[in-house]
C-alpha cells in the first residue's frame, strides 16, 4: 500500500499512535492508512479513493 501511495507522489504528513497521515499533494486529499501487515482490499480501495489516485487492488 505504502509503495502505491508513493508511486502516485503521495506524501506522508504525519505519524498518529496507530494510523499514518498521507495526503495528495495534486488534490490536497487526506487520509489515515492504518499501520498493519495486511490491509482488506475494500479498506485499500477505500482510501485510494478519498486520496483520489487509481485504485491499487
Amino acid at each position: 500500500m505504502i509503495r502505491h501511495l508513493r508511486r502516485y507522489g503521495c506524501l506522508l504528513i504525519r505519524e498518529g499512535s496507530n494510523h499514518s497521515w498521507w495526503q495528495n499533494p495534486l488534490t490536497g486529499a487526506r487520509s489515515a492508512v492504518p499501520r498493519h501487515q495486511e490491509i482488506d482490499n475494500h479498506l485499500a480501495r477505500r482510501i485510494c479513493h478519498q486520496l483520489k489516485i487509481e485504485s491499487c487492488c
